[in-house]
C-alpha cells in the first residue's frame, strides 16, 4: 500500500446547526448526494454533528487527494456512508478514483467534529 495522501478537517458544529436553521434542505443538496441526504434523514439523535462530522469528512477527503473541493472535485462526485457495521467508508463516484482506497475516521465532541482520511493505492 502506498500512501498517496492525508487530509484532516474540523468543523464547529454550532455553526452547522445556524446554516441548518436558516436554509437545511438547500444546504444538504449542495453538500451530500441523495444517498446520503436518505442516510442524513434516518437520524434520530444529534443530527447537527453528525452532518458536520459528515461535512468535514468531505473536506478531509479532499485534501486527501490534493486537489480540495473547486474545478476538479464537487461535493457531489463522492460520498461519505456506512458499511452495516456503522464504519464510515468514502465511495467515489469519479473513475479515476475508483482504484484508490480511502480510510476515514470521524469524531465529534460538542462543539467539534472532525474528519481524518487517508488515500491510497
Amino acid at each position: 500500500m502506498k500512501i498517496i495522501g492525508i487530509g484532516t478537517d474540523i468543523v464547529n458544529i454550532k455553526r452547522v446547526e445556524k446554516i441548518l436553521k436558516q436554509n437545511k434542505s438547500m444546504f444538504l443538496k449542495k453538500i451530500f448526494t441523495s444517498n446520503e441526504i436518505s442516510l442524513i434523514r434516518d437520524f434520530k439523535l444529534n443530527i447537527s454533528s453528525k452532518i458536520a462530522m459528515r461535512f468535514a469528512a468531505k473536506e478531509a477527503f479532499a485534501k486527501s487527494i490534493g486537489t480540495g473541493i473547486g474545478e476538479e472535485l464537487s461535493f457531489l462526485d463522492f460520498e461519505v456512508l456506512n458499511k452495516k457495521s456503522g464504519q464510515p467508508y468514502i465511495q467515489s463516484r469519479m473513475q479515476k478514483l475508483k482504484k484508490m482506497k480511502f480510510n476515514l475516521s470521524m469524531s465529534d465532541d460538542y462543539p467539534w467534529a472532525v474528519a481524518f482520511v487517508i488515500a491510497s493505492k
